[in-house]
This record gives C-alpha cells, sequence and structure tokens, in this order.
C-alpha cells in the first residue's frame, strides 16, 4: 500500500501567524487515528529523525501530522533554520496552544482521518504544552509524552530574572546552530496572565485521555525524575523508561542514517503497541 507524504502544508492561525505542516499516512478509504507530534524548546518539525519515526507511525496505519509552531523561529519560506528570531523571541505559551488548537481543527476534518481517535505526542516543552492541551479538550483520546517537562515555570530565578525584566530580553546560545536566541520578557508575562491554565501539574492529575509518559535515564536537558514525577500525579498512566537514552533518543540534527537511532527506535515501537492496545 502507497504511503503518501504531503509536505509544507500551509495552515492559517489568525491569532498568531501561518506556519507549516507535513502528513504521513497510508494511501485507504480506512478512517485512521490521528497522531500530531508537537515539537519542543529549539525544535522544529524536520529535525534530526523526526521524518523517519513519522513513517513509522504511518506504516502502522497512523494518519500522523507534525508541524512547526508559527513562533519557533522558523519561517514558511525557510522551515529548516532559524531564520526569524524576533519570532522566536516573541514565542509564547499561549501562541503554542493556539497553533495546536488550528491543527487539530485542520486535520480533523481530513476525510482519512477518524475524529474519534486523537492522540497527541509531544516533546520536551511539547509535552507540557500537550497535557494542558489534552485536559481543556475532550476530542483528545491518548496523550503521549516523551522526555517532557513537568512544569512551564521553566524562566531565569533570581539575578537573571531581575535582568531579563530591567532589559525586556534574555539570549540562549544555540549550540548546534551557535545563534543567540532572544528571549522577551513578553514570554513571562503571558506565563504569569495565565498561571493557571499553564498548570502542568493539575492538567496531568486531571487529564482523562490514555497517557503513556517516555524518557530516558540519560536524559541531559530534562531530568528523569519530572517523567516519574508525571506518573506519580497521573496513577493511570503508564511509564516507559528507556535506559542510557539522552533528551532526543539518539537521534540529532543532521540525520543522515536512512533508519532511526536505536533508542528512538524503541521508543517509537513502544508508541505504536500503546496506541493499538488503547486506541485501534
Amino acid at each position: 500500500m502507497n504511503l503518501i507524504n504531503e509536505k509544507n502544508i500551509a495552515i492559517k492561525n489568525k491569532e498568531t501567524r501561518d506556519f507549516l505542516a507535513d502528513a504521513f499516512y497510508k494511501d485507504t478509504v480506512q478512517k485512521l487515528p490521528l497522531v500530531i507530534f508537537v515539537h519542543g524548546y529549539k525544535g522544529y518539525k524536520d529535525w534530526g529523525a523526526w521524518n523517519l519515526m513519522a513513517e513509522k507511525f504511518a506504516e502502522a496505519g497512523f494518519f500522523f501530522v507534525k508541524f512547526n509552531l508559527s513562533h519557533n523561529g522558523t519561517t514558511v519560506n525557510d522551515p529548516l533554520n532559524f531564520a526569524d528570531l524576533k519570532a522566536f523571541g516573541n514565542s509564547n505559551y499561549s501562541k503554542e496552544l493556539s497553533d495546536l488548537g488550528v491543527v487539530i481543527d485542520y486535520f480533523v476534518q481530513n476525510p482519512h482521518v477518524d475524529s474519534e481517535k486523537i492522540i497527541l505526542i509531544g516533546h520536551s516543552r511539547g509535552g507540557g504544552i500537550s497535557i494542558i492541551k489534552t485536559f481543556e479538550d475532550e476530542r483528545i483520546h491518548g496523550l503521549i509524552t516523551l522526555a517532557s517537562v513537568d512544569t512551564l515555570d521553566r524562566f531565569p530565578k533570581g539575578e537573571a530574572f531581575e535582568n531579563w525584566k530591567k532589559d525586556g530580553v534574555y539570549y540562549a546560545m544555540n549550540g548546534r546552530t551557535k545563534q543567540e536566541m532572544p528571549h522577551y520578557y513578553q514570554f513571562y508575562e503571558d506565563y504569569e496572565q495565565n498561571i493557571h491554565r499553564f498548570d502542568v501539574e493539575r492538567a496531568t492529575e486531571m487529564a482523562k485521555a490514555h497517557m503513556l509518559i517516555i524518557h530516558g535515564t540519560q536524559d541531559e536537558a530534562v531530568d528523569v525524575g519530572q517523567a516519574e514525577h508525571l506518573h506519580i500525579l497521573n496513577p493511570n498512566s503508564e511509564l516507559f523508561l528507556v535506559e542510557n537514552a539522552n533528551h532526543t533518543f539518539g537521534a540529532r540534527e543532521p540525520w543522515i542514517e536512512n533508519q532511526l537511532p536505536e533508542h528512538l527506535k524503541a521508543v517509537t515501537e513502544k508508541c505504536i503497541s500503546f496506541l493499538n492496545e488503547k486506541m485501534k
């Protein structure tokens, strides 16, 4: 059966700005469960081995979507680079949740999609966003977190925070591109104004979807204890720890191999078996 790969679908969001999405699925008359992947901080839809992961989900019978958050620093004309650092600096959690909602609304109308089976997969910060969206949107039936944070309060502290407030911006070095990535103070203001909405712990406790929590034991960016914490908050969830896996489960950018890295392959297989058990 042929695999369809629709790349760089233009999505419009009146609350943010235009962005791009990809869809991977089998050419079949059967309606397929919709899986939407949410990338993390300094991430984008074509990073590393995400395309290979998408193909595996499609081959397993899912309608797999990944997309660039509108203010992740990429543009519709340059989806592979952080070409718009001003947009990156103006990102915030409200915009990311708005983008995710628009993606769900767009693809749930696709004739190949089973609207009764919607699953979110979020990596890193995208995990926190996915948890909140799952709590807010009763259409979501499945939730998988990959190396997720257990809080969205990940801002500078102490003197660094005061300097951020005074200067209006702080910069974080992108180790791969060597770009100084700006974060404007509006980011924190948006968080403070919506602090109850952005409570990942409460959303985890209240989420009714089937939940799988995946984390590497050697995650250098988000401690594995955060996964264990999420699991405690939602005892109905399943916790799957990948021994010796890092934050991206062995993937990196660029990924020139035609196979998934070992750890990400194990993660993908676990996700598919979980969804086959819970959603099909």
